[in-house]
């Protein structure tokens, strides 16, 4: 799954070099985290979030598969800067169940 998220996220920023993904297992999900050049913010949270809840959407695909859990959290970027007039979807939030 961690491999999936790279693959993905990569392929839609500009410097694929700062894609970062972290993976931990909580409450019995497994937890992915997310982290990209902060210029590259807003192209994998997309217009309304619908990006980010496209990925979501495959990870939940995938896990459904192994019968497993997913949540994916997209990490803003620490100065907390982003596109001008981004809408951003929330950051955590549960990959729908298949």
């Amino acid at each position: 799954m961690k491999e999936f998220v790279e693959y993905v996220a990569r392929a839609l920023v500009d410097n694929p070099d700062r894609v970062q993904v972290m993976e931990t297992e909580r409450s019995g999900a497994l937890v992915l985290e997310l982290s990209v050049d902060p210029s590259d913010f807003g192209k994998v949270i997309g217009k309304q979030g619908r990006v980010c809840s496209a990925i979501r959407a495959l990870l939940s695909c995938a896990a459904g598969k192994l019968g497993r859990r997913v949540v994916l959290n997209i990490l803003e970027p620490p100065d907390g800067r982003r596109a001008a007039g981004e809408d951003v979807a929330p950051h955590e939030e549960p990959a729908p169940q298949a």
